[in-house]
């Protein structure tokens, strides 16, 4: 890529845009990944009577079990969620402008 093409890129204000949707975009998909883990990490410091309660009459699993599986698997779905955003929207609009700006 020359110098030209990415002045030309970085002029454009449709870029601009691009970027500031983009990062905020990460911005909420990093709060809502650590909200979830951080949220599991309070609950067992602050409520440990709760998430150690059994599941069932003569169960040996507790309520944390499945709550820190839910947590795993949120962040796989939150993940899942980026990456397809980011390889459609994202990589189409980007190659949008690069190519506006090869012009």
């Amino acid at each position: 890529m020359t110098k030209q093409i990415t002045d030309n890129i970085a002029a454009n204000p449709r870029f601009l845009q691009f970027v500031a949707k983009r990062n905020a975009y990460g911005i909420i998909m990093t709060v809502l990944g650590a909200m979830a883990y951080y949220g599991f990490i309070l609950a067992v410091a602050f409520n440990p009577q709760f998430m150690a309660t059994k599941m069932g009459e003569g169960m040996t699993t507790s309520i944390g079990v499945p709550i820190g599986v839910g947590v795993i698997v949120f962040t796989i779905i939150l993940t899942w969620v980026y990456v397809r955003r980011a390889n459609g929207e994202f990589d189409d609009e980007a190659a949008e402008i690069i190519h506006g700006a090869s012009k």
